[in-house]
Order: structure tokens, then sequence, then C-alpha cells
């Protein structure tokens, strides 16, 4: 097989081809069956090392052009695949290796996992005269099982709770439960739980 793209970057058993990278954009669309944005697309592709920044942008712009994916959310730039990406998207089979698929799909699945949690379990940053108030809340469906706040001096820190506490609400509210309830082997426990991550170490 020719190779028509940049590799750098890109780690072994990735895609070599502009035809692979796009067969790959349009069966991850496919199979969540759900819209996503580029720059999320983009970033699965490339940090798990699959194809190089340049020819991912460049595959998704064909794709784009030709009607195989389109643009279902303008306000938040969510893009979708159409019958014909639908179509391409067959073709993997005997397009893709397996280990390729399963690394992007585990990879869009943990995002879209992420989103949900996030959609979910709230999180609100509001400026005060003393620095800023993060106020966390934990989702029981119809209504919030738990909802806390606490200060922080300054931005950045506070960026740092909310991201920390959407790696894992659960994780928090148990934790906080077995706290309040003195229970420490319980807090013990789920304090030495190691987080959840995707295989190749980085949070979606």
């Amino acid at each position: 097989m020719d190779f028509d793209v940049l590799t750098a970057g890109v780690e072994p058993g990735g895609l070599r081809t502009k035809n692979e990278i796009k067969l790959l954009i349009c069966y991850m669309l496919t199979s969540v069956k759900t819209s996503l944005a580029k720059s999320d697309i983009i970033s699965i592709i490339q940090d798990n090392g699959l194809a190089n920044y340049f020819e991912i942008t460049d595959a998704f712009a064909d794709l784009l052009e030709n009607g195989n994916i389109a643009c279902e959310n303008e306000k938040e730039e969510l893009y979708a695949v159409t019958a014909s990406g639908m179509l391409i998207s067959s073709q993997l089979d005997i397009s893709l290796p397996i280990s390729v698929r399963e690394r992007a799909l585990s990879a869009t699945l943990n995002l879209l996992a992420k989103i949900k949690r996030e959609q979910e379990n709230r999180v609100r940053i509001q400026q005060t005269e003393q620095g800023y108030m993060v106020t966390c809340s934990v989702s029981g469906g119809d209504m919030d099982l738990m909802k806390l706040s606490l200060y922080v001096p300054d931005m950045l820190q506070a960026k740092l709770v909310k991201k920390n506490f959407h790696k894992d609400p659960a994780r928090v509210y148990r934790c906080l439960l077995a706290l309040v309830t003195g229970n420490a082997d319980l807090t013990a426990e789920i304090l030495m739980e190691t987080p959840n991550k995707n295989r190749r170490g980085k949070d979606w």
C-alpha cells in the first residue's frame, strides 16, 4: 500500500493513508450514533497516535465537502455522519485493523461518558470579593444527592476542583458520605482507589 500522509507522531500500527483516516472518522460517528465536536474527533485520533493532526484535519474537511459528514449543531459545532458516511464506515471490516477500531471506539466512549458525567453532575464557579466559590452537585436523577460549596482563592484552583470532581463524581460522593457517617475504613478504602482512566492514561 502506498502511504500518502504525514506520519509524524503516528505510532506503529497507526493510519498511513488519507482514506484510512476518513474511514475511521466515519466509523467513530456511526458507532456512537451521536454527533461529536470536530476538536474531540481530532483529539481522540491524534492522542491515540493513530494519525497526524494535519492529516486528520484535511480528511475531516474532505468528508465535510463530500457530504459524508454534516454539521448538526452550528452553535456547538457538532458533526454527525450522513448516509454516505455510514456506507463508507461499512468498509472497515476489510480496510482497518481491529486494534485501530477498538482504540478509537474506546476513547470515543470514554469521551461520551465524560460529557454525560459533566451534564448530570454540575459545577458552578462564582466569583466573590475574596476569591471564588465552587459548588459541586451530584445528581440522583430527579434530585441532587449532594451539593457541596467550597471557597478557593483563584480561578486556577477553581478549575482544578471542577476537573477533579468531574473525573469521578460518584467517588467524591461516596467519600464524603463515608466521612460524615464516621466510616473511617470505607473512607480509607475509597481514597486508595485508582481514579478511572482510559488505556492511554488520559482523562477524557
